[in-house]
């Protein structure tokens, strides 16, 4: 006998607890959370830097922008509910070079249409007020950003599920899809499982659980590992809280710079190099698969050939701590490379497509009796409780599951 439910969500990452939390408060449809490995939270959620996101950077009216400042706000007051560490700190985004100072208008202005009115211009001797081993030509405080530990979050995401009946079941990969009669059996490492719908947050892998529902999805997951350093701790004072440099606008990635962890100490980074495998978390990690999936997908030549330069520059600066700390020592001057030690990486999934751009924004798929997150890289953690409403909203009406009562 399989077990039954009304949804299977598959990921346990902080979408997919987030998504569960919203649809155990708003329904009262059984729920199940196949996640592959042995714990929650265990790559894009757990690997990040833990950023609270203000919006600032995301085309105005975009899915990124609308759940990011919602999510934000939404975010801060759950850790303030639930007393989970976070600190509304603030950053800087500081121009170095003359030719980033249109772009840091443009950011600026953004901002404001974003609706982030207390936004601040920062001329070179203000820059120290915030921090003061910045150098730099100009730049814009950011009030609203913050940190927090993204871990607590999702696991507090989990407790809430919980406590209202979803079921989480650990150690179960999806590896077999298939429809019998209105339902759909789910194959898993753990066992099978019978589900009238699927709610795919899969992340590093969501497009391929797209296809293996039967969903020809018209872009793949190409993963960039995204590599830290800890700054040592008898040189952290340099830094104070976020700093940050001008983004590139031609990619959805940040640049390097530099964060306060609320668990303490300071990282730089993190660059964004191609990974060989979807958890390539090491330079070594190959995966002859997802090479190969590359290589047969079209919007990955596209892209190479547009920017190779750019992508042998972030292989350099992987392989070369010189080089990364160069990168590092435009907005902090005084930074050598002893102040620096190797820390941890990341895997951003990211999606592209078959014309080789890199997706700028969120994507959802509607199918029948499922629905598929596609992309949510940064800021998906900021806007998550944004993100699981608006999931949960979705599925209330299409999957026509019986809504909770309400006092």
């Amino acid at each position: 006998m399989m077990a039954r439910y009304d949804i299977a969500i598959v990921g346990g990452g902080i979408v997919g607890m987030a998504t569960a939390m919203a649809l155990t408060r708003s329904s009262r449809a059984s729920l199940i959370i196949l996640e592959a490995e042995d714990r929650l939270a265990a790559h894009q959620t757990g690997n990040n830097s833990g950023v609270i996101h203000s919006g600032i950077y995301y085309k105005p009216g975009s899915l990124k922008a609308r759940n990011c400042i919602q999510g934000r706000e939404a975010l801060y007051r759950f850790c303030e509910q639930y007393e989970i560490p976070h600190e509304r700190c603030g950053k800087i985004i500081v121009a170095t070079l003359p030719e980033e100072l249109p772009r840091l208008e443009a950011l600026y202005q953004r901002g404001l249409e974003n609706g982030l009115a207390e936004i601040r211009k920062l001329g070179p001797d203000e820059i120290k007020d915030y921090e003061p081993h910045t150098t730099g030509l100009a730049a814009i405080y950011v009030p609203y950003t913050g940190i927090v530990d993204y871990i607590r979050v999702t696991q507090k995401y989990a407790e809430l599920a919980q406590a209202q009946g979803a079921v989480i079941q650990t150690r179960a990969r999806l590896i077999g899809f298939q429809r019998r009669g209105e339902n759909l059996i789910l194959e898993t490492t753990a066992g099978n499982y019978e589900a009238r719908h699927l709610i795919n947050c899969a992340g590093l892998h969501s497009d391929r659980v797209a296809r293996m529902c039967g969903l020809k999805p018209d872009l793949q997951i190409i993963p960039f590992r995204g590599e830290y350093y800890d700054i040592v701790p008898e040189r952290q004072y340099l830094v104070k809280n976020l700093i940050y440099p001008v983004p590139d606008p031609r990619f959805p990635f940040l640049g390097v710079h530099f964060t306060r962890r609320v668990t303490g100490g300071v990282e730089a980074g993190p660059n964004a190099v191609l990974a060989f495998k979807r958890e390539g978390y090491r330079m070594t990690d190959i995966s002859l698969r997802d090479i190969g999936e590359y290589l047969f997908f079209a919007g990955f030549w596209r892209m190479g050939l547009k920017y190779w330069k750019t992508g042998l520059g972030e292989f350099y600066r992987s392989l070369s701590k010189r080089a990364f700390v160069r990168a590092l020592q435009r907005l902090l001057p005084e930074l050598r490379e002893e102040d620096v030690k190797r820390g941890g990486a990341g895997v951003r999934a990211q999606a592209l497509g078959r014309n080789g751009a890199l997706l700028d924004d969120f994507s959802i798929l509607e199918a029948p009796q499922m629905i598929h997150v596609l992309n949510a890289p940064s800021p998906a953690a900021t806007a998550s409780i944004s993100i699981g409403q608006t999931i949960a909203e979705m599925a209330l009406k299409s999957f026509e599951i019986p809504e909770r009562e309400t006092a």
